[in-house]
């Protein structure tokens, strides 16, 4: 019985927030099957730190520049999937960083997002699609506030 492989896969992404009168707002995605919306994302190139990472992925992904502000958690995860035809188990490790908004438009997302779009925070968290990512959203809340304080 052949054993399947298993591999490490880091990401990195961030919540990139801003100010707009009286409310926080985030930058969220979609991908893939319609309204899957998610915190933006990617793979970390070798010899790239993960704040570089998550700074590229989202401009890539969101159209946005933007500045970093502190790490917000490491999410922890496994999924299978197949290379070249053939099965393949990832362990998984995305770090998400607070990201503060600095310029650009979510129309200039890349080819591989449906749509990128500014939403209030708490409005963010109903969207998510994942529990860890609604997790990520509740504590960058948390931090944001208290840089404001």
């Amino acid at each position: 019985m052949d054993r399947i492989p298993t591999k490490l896969q880091v990401s990195a992404g961030g919540v990139v927030f801003r100010r707009s009168e009286n409310q926080i707002q985030v930058a969220l995605i979609s991908v893939g099957q319609k309204e899957r919306w998610q915190l933006p994302k990617g793979l970390v190139n070798p010899d790239e730190l993960h704040e570089n990472a998550a700074i590229r992925e989202v401009g890539e992904e969101t159209g946005l520049e933007a500045e970093l502000i502190a790490l917000i958690d490491k999410i922890e995860y496994w999924y299978a999937s197949k290379e070249q035809g053939q099965p393949v188990r990832f362990h998984k490790f995305v770090y998400f960083y607070l990201l503060r908004y600095k310029s650009g438009s979510t129309e200039n997302h890349d080819q591989e997002v449906n749509e990128a779009r500014w939403v209030d925070m708490d409005q963010a968290y109903e969207l998510l699609t994942f529990k860890t990512e609604k997790k990520v959203i509740q504590q960058a809340k948390e931090m944001v506030i208290s840089l404001a304080q």
